[in-house]
């Protein structure tokens, strides 16, 4: 019997999964321009628009340097803006555009749906606890960082 932990590997089924089901449903909700990665960017801006790149670095756990090219593509596709911070010139403040705030109500729908997908057939008990176990597994690992 083997007694190795699978955990890694399970999330990171679980994670190339999930993508590809999310890419489907935002494509069935009309969201062809979006993938799944720059949505977890956007999340945090619309539940807190105007965030610096290092605030969304931290929410989003990406590092700075692939944050600022998805940050680009973001802005080249019209759904992003940075603009400096009067507080401080040497810090850019990123802030959705009116054009991407339309697509947050498709989005959020989206977001529903995959929700239900994920946590199919599991009580609220299970969720709780998985969701409690994560934020564990997170926590170890930015120690590790």
């Amino acid at each position: 019997m083997n007694s190795a932990r699978e955990g890694g590997n399970l999330l990171s089924q679980a994670h190339q999964l999930s993508g590809r089901v999310f890419s489907r449903v935002l494509k069935q909700h009309g969201i062809d321009e979006l993938n799944p990665s720059q949505g977890r960017i956007l999340y945090e801006l619309w539940k807190e628009d105007e965030l610096t790149q290092t605030e969304l670095a931290a929410r989003t756990k990406l590092d700075k340097s692939t944050l600022a090219l998805m940050l680009d593509r973001l802005a080249a596709a019209g759904q992003i803006e940075r603009i400096r911070d009067p507080s401080d010139s040497r810090k850019r403040i990123v802030r959705t555009t009116e054009s991407n705030r339309k697509l947050h109500r498709a989005y959020a729908a989206a977001s529903e749906e995959m929700t239900e997908i994920f946590y199919r057939g599991i009580d609220r008990r299970e969720s709780d606890d998985f969701e409690n176990t994560l934020r564990k597994i997170i926590a170890n690992l930015m120690k590790g960082e």
